[in-house]
């Protein structure tokens, strides 16, 4: 051992060359240095990953809000977008140089951080007074120009403290690094937090704690960022100052081009996925991630490239990338069902399905458009700001442009080759060679390939129409027996011509249920037979609102109202902004998990309805039981009963495979009046089984008591927090009982009693025979569960026969039993004549007062 009089055992000893040690000094200086450098750099890494959560719920949020007052119309939908967007635009373009020349940055980091925290904190309590402003100045019907100005401006001045503040974080950071690091991994990280914050806000978040929290965890986390900002990076090497150079267009151009391609893609497979929540949650975060890993990978393999032949590539790549996702959509449903097939009929599966859609779509052009951005940004001498601001403004514009103006004139598939070949178009001279094999496929495509069309054609029927609208496609199509449906999106079924008996029985079963109505409102059209049916009320002026024009132009294949008043406008903002008055509102069975639905059975809608009825008015809110669970049905019920704590519900019909449910409400939660109501039936309606007073009522399951029972324990569906359309998907992705199932376990549940439905003082006998009817319809609806349908007649009453007549003995009234036997009886007539004349005999003891029985006798002839 060597002898050291050294206290530390590390350092030099005696006699040791003083330049030495100072090399170990300067060394261990360099380490800690370069430490500090890497730790500082980790940090902003995690700061853009949780800026970009926090941006990417904001979206979410303020987008959802927005579409609750503005309307959900295309004009106000892509307003909003384009406010968002435009925001971001403007806080990047117009921050990010003074950023880039500022002596403090980190103070311009927090601050813009500490402002999105605040902002969105003053959003969640200033958008509701704002919201009211805005719907008076776009009012009930506005046309579409107007209302994209009203809508643009008020959410692009209402969300620009924040949006701006947004826009200017990235230029912030990149400020921040370290001197030798590019900019592309913290764009990465900013992308990769906004894939996070898309799964977790739509899966998680919104579901469990509804929109105002959300924004409030949003807001955490921007304070968060803005106090480690101030810790982390309070001294340090900061960006040189940067200045413009002539990129700016062609980030204009590639961002515009890049959510032109995401609108043309999510409008394709909205005809195959079944738009959803989870349907757009998925696809944004497919194209979020294949951003993030295409910057990630510019960084770790593509920097070093020659700049110049490196952009070339990338575009060419790019084009390529958009003909390959493109060329992946016309396998989608083929694609679609083979994963279905494979995992089994599964919420996973489905979800499965629309990712493995997504990912074939975007993956490729994705991932070369984050190497794409990362590129134009890695220039030397470029305002980082400016280059964000412009390529985020052609983004703003893409949605307005393309959706509204490219998609519905020339169809998805020539919008894609246009995208595909405006790539093309920004090559340099020098590399123009590559355009050619390129432009050919594209231009192949363009003739050979069929359009990006997905409709449903059963054989030997026909397509009647399709239009392709900005919103949606509206299809109608005959089968090979001449039934015709109407579907939207392909997926989402409106109607049919087969069902013209149930829809005209959702028009007449509440208008009879008014004293004396003058005016009617329908929201939501479909086919138009329901609203048109109340037309023939020859007192009736009858309104209804239809969000798609396409569909009121379909309608017409099924309907023709010449009464009717048809307008083309958002539900939920007309009920709000019309001073129209209305004795009775029905509103259609919007399927809940489609896109937007879910906030037509808000509590806040539903005491928005009842600000537009009459004194003495009445609601019907139908409710389709076949496309929700019955948890989605108690959440909509305790909403219904907090606008109408007097409500009733009913049947529309006694179907076992598509039942319809009616909540029913007054605003002066008045009893019914039985005297009037069976002097107001007219003969006509006979053939759609509203022959009397007890055809009329005997669709009603359940009074206030009961209803509140059954939705004691239910969340209650709000404009802040929307269960509904979070939670009806999954009976969409995958049914857990089949819909016969659903309604006999609701009838199970619910329980009527006569006098919480007529006024006082109404006869006890016929009182007595009302409720006899009650329990004849729940035994008829349980016997029709296991009867397997045959053209056999003999068979068919083998199963019915006894069922029936049960049913007949628990209330002779009960016509829908009365009806099948005495037609069974007369066919059975010409192969057991005598057998016939039993069953006809039984049904007129029975039932001495109808003629049925009596008249099928008599054509028999004497024994």
């Amino acid at each position: 051992m060597i002898p050291s009089s050294s206290p530390d055992p590390t350092g030099p000893g005696p006699g040791a060359d003083p330049g030495a040690g100072l090399a170990v000094s300067a060394r261990d200086a360099y380490r800690a240095a370069d430490s500090a450098a890497v730790w500082r750099w980790r940090c902003g890494l995690g700061l853009m990953l949780a800026s970009g959560f926090a941006g990417l719920g904001y979206q979410i949020v303020w987008t959802q809000q927005s579409a609750l007052w503005l309307g959900h119309e295309s004009a106000a939908v892509l307003a909003v977008v384009t406010a968002f967007f435009g925001g971001l635009a403007v806080g990047a373009w117009m921050l990010g140089p003074r950023i880039e020349r500022a002596a403090s940055p980190v103070k311009w980091y927090a601050g813009c951080e500490a402002v999105i925290a605040g902002w969105s904190l003053v959003l969640a309590f200033a958008m509701a007074p704002w919201s009211s402003v805005l719907l008076r100045i776009v009012g009930p019907t506005p046309n579409p120009l107007w209302q994209w100005t009203v809508a643009f401006f008020g959410t692009f001045l209402l969300l620009l403290p924040a949006t701006a503040a947004m826009g200017a974080t990235l230029p912030a950071m990149a400020r921040l690094a370290v001197r030798e690091r590019p900019i592309a991994p913290l764009y990465a990280s900013n992308t990769l937090g906004a894939v996070i914050g898309v799964l977790a806000i739509a899966f998680w978040l919104i579901p469990s704690c509804g929109l105002i929290r959300t924004t409030a965890v949003c807001a955490a986390l921007n304070i968060a960022c803005a106090v480690v900002s101030l810790i982390v990076f309070s001294t340090g090497a900061a960006r040189p100052t940067l200045t413009d150079r002539n990129s700016v267009a062609a980030l204009a151009l590639t961002g515009f081009l890049g959510i032109a391609y995401e609108v043309a893609v999510v409008r394709v497979l909205s005809q195959v996925a079944e738009d959803t929540v989870y349907t757009f949650a998925l696809l944004l975060a497919v194209y979020l991630l294949g951003s993030s890993i295409g910057a990630a990978c510019f960084d770790r393999w593509l920097r070093k490239w020659d700049p110049d032949k490196r952009g070339d590539w990338l575009l060419t790549a790019m084009s390529v990338g958009c003909l390959a996702g493109a060329g992946t959509l016309w396998a989608a449903e083929s694609t679609r069902d083979t994963v279905l097939a494979w995992m089994g009929p599964t919420v996973m599966s489905a979800l499965t399905a629309e990712a493995v859609l997504a990912f074939a779509a975007f993956a490729l052009p994705t991932v070369v458009m984050g190497a794409l951005f990362s590129h134009l940004t890695s220039r030397d001498g470029l305002s980082l700001g400016r280059a964000l601001g412009a390529n985020t403004l052609g983004a703003a514009a893409a949605p307005i442009l393309v959706g509204v103006g490219v998609l519905p004139a020339i169809g998805s598939k020539l919008t894609l080759l246009l995208i595909a070949i405006g790539y093309l178009m920004l090559l340099s001279r020098r590399s123009w060679t590559l355009w050619l094999p390129t432009g050919a496929v594209a231009s192949a495509l363009a003739i050979g390939a069929a359009p990006l069309v997905f409709v449903d054609v059963p054989e030997g029927g026909h397509v009647v129409s399709y239009q392709e609208g900005v919103m949606a496609a509206v299809s109608v199509v005959e089968d090979a027996e001449g039934v015709s449906r109407l579907r939207i999106n392909n997926r989402q079924q409106e109607g049919s011509s087969a069902t013209l008996r149930v829809d005209a029985r959702q028009a007449w079963l509440p208008l009879l249920l008014h004293p004396s109505p003058h005016r009617a409102l329908f929201l939501g059209l479909g086919t138009g037979v329901t609203a048109t049916s109340a037309t023939e009320h020859s007192e009736l002026a009858v309104d209804a609102v239809e969000l798609l024009p396409e569909v009121i132009e379909a309608s017409h294949h099924f309907a023709e109202g010449t009464h009717l008043h048809v307008m083309a406008a958002d539900a939920r903002r007309y009920v709000r902004t019309s001073d129209q008055q209305y004795d009775v509102i029905v509103s259609d069975n919007f399927h809940p998990a489609r896109s937007g639905s879910g906030s037509l059975y808000t509590v806040e809608h539903f005491q928005a309805v009842r600000q537009r009825l009459a004194p003495g008015g009445l609601f019907c809110q139908w409710l389709p039981l076949h496309q929700m669970d019955i948890r989605t049905l108690r959440s909509i019920v305790k909403s219904f009963l907090a606008a109408y704590p007097g409500g009733w519900i009913m049947l529309a019909s006694n179907s076992l495979e598509t039942p319809v449910l009616g909540l029913v409400g007054r605003a002066d939660n008045r009893h019914l009046d039985v005297s009037k109501l069976s002097a107001r039936l007219p003969a006509r309606l006979a053939p759609i089984g509203i022959e009397d007073e007890f055809a009329l009522l005997g669709g009603f399951v359940a009074g206030p008591a009961s209803l509140a029972r059954f939705a004691h324990n239910a969340d209650i569906n709000t404009d802040d927090r929307p269960v509904v359309a979070y939670r009806a998907p999954r009976v969409t992705y995958a049914p857990d009982s089949l819909p016969r199932d659903r309604l006999i376990a609701v009838l199970q549940e619910l329980f009527i009693d006569p006098a919480e439905l007529v006024e006082p003082g109404t006869d006890a006998v016929w009182m007595h025979r009302l409720s006899a009817y009650w329990s004849a319809r729940n035994q008829f609806i349980v016997s029709g569960r296991d009867i397997q349908p045959s053209n056999d007649v003999r068979r068919m009453l083998a199963q019915v026969r006894e069922p029936l007549l049960a049913v007949l003995r628990t209330s002779p009234d009960f016509r829908p039993a009365y009806d099948p036997l005495v037609m069974m009886a007369g066919a059975l007539s010409r192969t057991d004549l005598p057998d016939a004349r039993s069953l006809l005999t039984e049904l007129q003891l029975m039932q001495p007062a109808r003629p049925e029985a009596a008249a099928a006798l008599l054509e028999l002839g004497p024994h």
